[in-house]
């Protein structure tokens, strides 16, 4: 069954009202992201660049980055803006894990001159896309396209919007795309973007859902 962008903000609601918070919705969808990916592909010794938003979507590329380093890969979160400007709470408490960690390195993103790695996390724009996409996100999105690494959108590939299927003026073109909990119903209609496609569910209750879907 796909959702509506609307239904699933409110079934998230619903059930960290009943006592399943957001945070750990956010820890189960970065663990089953790592998952699906380490299914294509060895992580120890691979090389992983995580291109993380302010938001929860950033969040979840955070979450995968401990999850990589842990299986041995070389992480580098690069973050699109100052850690100051994190938005959430639930990704504020996983960057500053992340700073206690020498295994991951953090960076504020700026294109310049960059290496290619093994693997690109695309965790920069979510559900909540709105208008034109503009820097640093612009750039990000370029580099990503340029690149001939493997690409894993968390969620929804940056710049398509998951209600609808269409896209900004801006975009990323991934191998993989790992959404959380149902489809929604927009991101199914662009199969050119989020390549291989897997709904994860991240342990949200059933009776979440009751009287939303």
């Amino acid at each position: 069954m796909e959702i509506t962008v609307d239904q699933m903000y409110q079934i998230e609601n619903r059930g960290h009202e009943m006592g399943f918070l957001k945070k750990f919705m956010m820890e189960n969808a970065g663990a089953a992201a790592v998952r699906r990916l380490a299914e294509e592909t060895v992580l120890d010794s691979k090389t992983v660049l995580v291109l993380a938003g302010l938001g929860n979507n950033g969040g979840d590329g955070l979450v995968m980055a401990r999850h990589m380093a842990g299986r041995g890969a070389k992480v580098t979160v690069s973050l699109m803006g100052g850690s100051d400007d994190i938005k959430t709470e639930e990704s504020s408490w996983n960057w500053s894990i992340l700073q206690k960690m020498p295994s991951v390195r953090l960076e504020s993103w700026s294109p310049g001159d960059r290496g290619m790695p093994d693997i690109i996390v695309d965790a920069m724009l979510g559900t909540g896309i709105t208008g034109e996409i503009r820097e640093p996100y612009a750039s990000a999105i370029k580099y990503v396209n340029d690149s001939g690494c493997y690409k894993i959108a968390v969620d929804v590939p940056s710049g398509l919007d998951p209600q609808t299927g269409d896209t900004a003026n801006v975009h990323t073109k991934c191998d993989m795309t790992v959404t959380f909990h149902r489809t929604k119903q927009g991101i199914p209609k662009r199969p050119d973007l989020t390549g291989r496609l897997f709904a994860e569910k991240i342990g949200i209750p059933p009776e979440a859902e009751e009287g939303i879907v």
